[in-house]
């Protein structure tokens, strides 16, 4: 590869991590707002079966990116930018605890009330998240490299849907039980949000495959990389 292809995919693998990072942290901020995403009034254990957060919509984007990762760069890089969402959350946090705690002047468009009302919630949310975060971007990882290593590269469709699905439903139960646990939603809602949210996100799973398929598909025609080889030396 030579010196100008080494620092296109350094670049390219830079901007992945910052849509990957961004994702992570506006999911973990914008989380407690819920809407109907399908309009179609069917309920299942008193919740809305198409009734999700708001935070599940960018959350998607960190799995097909880690998927993009995994096969291109190798599984070492996917687990460092999951490594990097980590630190990032936990500086987000940060961030918000010292928010909370300084006071609100009278003349600002945003009161104390109001931005505890946000927010109040977020760190124990940024903590369930990051918990059910590291058990479904690391088995998505590991299963993905599974189904690669086992078809020796070939069907790029069944490693992409099989690790998605399975950790996809790690961390919609995983987040669902903490969020529960800390009182932040109530108990009779966990098996609606649970089935709710691993059909949406099963769909949307099912809908990034061709997405993925055009990425690696450019990236193999524009660094001249065989099906299954990766991305070395950057």
């Amino acid at each position: 590869m030579t010196e100008k292809n080494k620092l296109l995919a350094q670049n390219i693998y830079l901007i992945l991590a910052a849509l990957f990072i961004a994702s992570l942290v506006a999911s973990n901020l914008i989380f407690q707002k819920f809407f109907y995403w399908y309009p179609i009034d069917l309920e299942i254990y008193d919740v809305k079966l198409f009734e999700v957060s708001v935070g599940l919509l960018p959350y998607p984007i960190t799995f097909l990116i880690t998927d993009i990762l995994s096969e291109i760069y190798g599984k070492r890089r996917a687990n460092q930018v999951v490594i990097a969402g980590i630190f990032a959350s936990l500086f987000s946090l940060g961030i918000i605890l010292i928010g909370e705690q300084v006071p609100a002047t009278p003349w600002s468009p945003v009161n104390d009330n109001t931005f505890n009302l946000v927010f109040g919630a977020t760190p124990l949310a940024v903590l369930a998240s990051m918990l059910a975060y590291l058990f479904a971007q690391f088995i998505d990882i590991r299963v993905y490299h599974f189904w690669k290593n086992y078809t020796d590269g070939a069907h790029l469709w069944l490693r992409n849907n099989f690790s998605t699905f399975f950790s996809q439903f790690i961390d919609t139960l995983t987040v669902l039980l903490l969020l529960c646990s800390f009182g932040i939603i109530p108990w009779d809602k966990f098996l609606g949000l649970l089935i709710s949210g691993v059909v949406f996100k099963i769909m949307i799973a099912a809908l990034d495959t061709p997405l993925l398929y055009v990425a690696v598909h450019w990236f193999r025609k524009k660094f001249d990389l065989k099906p299954g080889e990766e991305i070395k030396g950057i």
